[in-house]
């Protein structure tokens, strides 16, 4: 995506859709492609208009073409026709979700939508007038930027609430995977974390260009070798669009990355980078991030002893009034004016209340993920900030952590984890398929 910002809620790729078809007896004619003239594609790309309805929800021409720009320039190969056709289908499909969203009352309320945006100006290492900045250097307005970030949101709650209760695991199935796990496994290929600093070479680059290039990426040896940070190379120079995120390109197995990748760090120790390698593209410079192996059970998990106050908003307490309820008891906490177990028994309106909060030790996935991720990124001592999960709002405080053998229990709830996780890809596509085939879609003509 051109997006420099690479936000999990933000970027929407245009993969082809699950379900690319509409509804029966319905033209298939694609409204925003009609003309075969560029000339002619161009112009209508300047207008706004209805291009398609779903279940009485317009969906506009500029919203189409405002997708479609969005994609990663490495798209464009496959032509703005492609993509403007990729982008209506997953405006349809996501139209017809987020029907089943605002049927469901599911909201995003306006802390939860600021939250979302601090994290992704943390993520990126930026204040948020230094976010505003980059977006409007990038074309995007940020009403339009935060109206998008809550319908991602929103999109992401709906999906889950509704894929979740449909993944079944069986004790079987558990058993089997551990029995798999356990065998030797020689040659087993090990999924790997590679990040890049990537310079472009021009397609029709004399050679006095491409040596200039190749120095240029050479030079970046050096500095790495005086001890400067890869990451932030990245982030500077590397002309991928990935460089916002340090230049990683994410774990995955060895046959999502390139061969010439996978064979430049196959003798990397994890932190090591290559020299600069040449590909039809330009220079990359490779650093090995991490390196597992994919079905590898762990020996020991790292425990997590926490408490939270928890108030949960309804009749005459807002969600707003709840947070800043919580950011006063923070405050007593941390002037010692009270104590984190006397105000979660005061106050707290869950079971734990009676025990100070106290929540005893927690394995990794035994949380809802936001209250887990949360509760990750504190160290022992430490009282977050107000979190908003879907029980409510939470002020969380890390008591101690331990790292303990795995029990087969563990092994057994691991092992259901990770086959809910396998299993929700396949979910989620027939979900998909399931909403948009029960939507009604009508593909309207451009103006004449």
């Amino acid at each position: 995506m051109a997006c420099l910002l690479s936000t999990s809620v933000w970027s929407q790729s245009l993969k082809p859709s699950v379900a690319t078809q509409p509804a029966a007896g319905l033209s298939i004619r694609n409204p925003v492609m009609s003309s075969s003239s560029d000339d002619n594609l161009e112009k209508l790309q300047a207008l706004d208009f209805i291009v398609a309805v779903v279940d009485n929800e317009p969906i506009t021409n500029q919203e189409v073409s405002n997708l479609a720009a969005m994609a990663d320039p490495a798209a464009s190969r496959l032509g703005r026709n492609v993509l403007l056709n990729e982008a209506l289908e997953n405006l349809i499909n996501e139209s017809a979700q987020l029907q089943i969203a605002r049927n469901l009352n599911i909201q995003v309320t306006p802390t939860e939508l600021q939250q979302t945006i601090d994290s992704t100006a943390e993520r990126n290492q930026l204040t948020i007038q230094e976010l505003q900045q980059r977006l409007q250097a990038q074309g995007i307005g940020w009403e339009r930027y935060k109206s998008q970030i809550k319908r991602q949101l929103l999109l992401q709650r709906v999906r889950e609430r509704e894929v979740i209760n449909r993944i079944k695991v069986q004790d079987h199935e558990i058993e089997t995977y551990l029995q798999e796990v356990s065998k030797p496994q020689p040659g087993r290929s090990d999924n790997i974390n590679i990040a890049h600093i990537f310079l472009a070479v021009p397609e029709k680059a004399d050679a006095e260009e491409v040596a200039r290039i190749q120095a240029k990426a050479q030079a970046f040896i050096g500095k790495l070798k005086a001890g400067e940070d890869f990451g932030k190379l990245a982030s500077q120079f590397s002309n991928a669009p990935d460089r916002a995120n340090g230049g990683q390109l994410g774990m995955r197995s060895p046959d999502r990355y390139p061969s010439l990748f996978v064979d430049a760090v196959q003798n990397l120790s994890v932190g090591q980078w290559t020299e600069p390698l040449r590909s039809g593209a330009g220079f990359h410079i490779l650093k090995l991030v991490e390196r597992n192996s994919p079905n590898a059970m762990p020996s020991s998990i790292t425990q997590t002893h926490a408490r939270h106050i928890l108030l949960r908003p309804g009749g005459q307490l807002s969600q707003d009034s709840a947070r800043a309820q919580l950011v006063g008891f923070k405050r007593q906490i941390e002037a010692k004016e009270a104590s984190f177990e006397d105000l979660a028994k005061q106050y707290s309106q869950d079971a734990s209340a009676t025990q100070g909060g106290d929540l005893g030790w927690a394995n990794p996935g035994m949380m809802v993920p936001e209250f887990e991720k949360a509760m990750d990124a504190l160290a022992p001592g430490q009282i977050g900030d107000p979190l908003i999960s879907r029980f409510g709002v939470h002020l969380i405080q890390v008591l101690e952590r331990k790292e303990s053998p795995l029990s087969l229990r563990d092994k057994q709830e691991l092992a259901r984890n990770i086959l809910r996780e396998r299993k929700f890809e396949e979910a989620m596509k027939n979900w998909e398929r399931e909403v948009r085939g029960r939507a009604y879609v009508e593909y309207r003509e451009p103006p004449q």
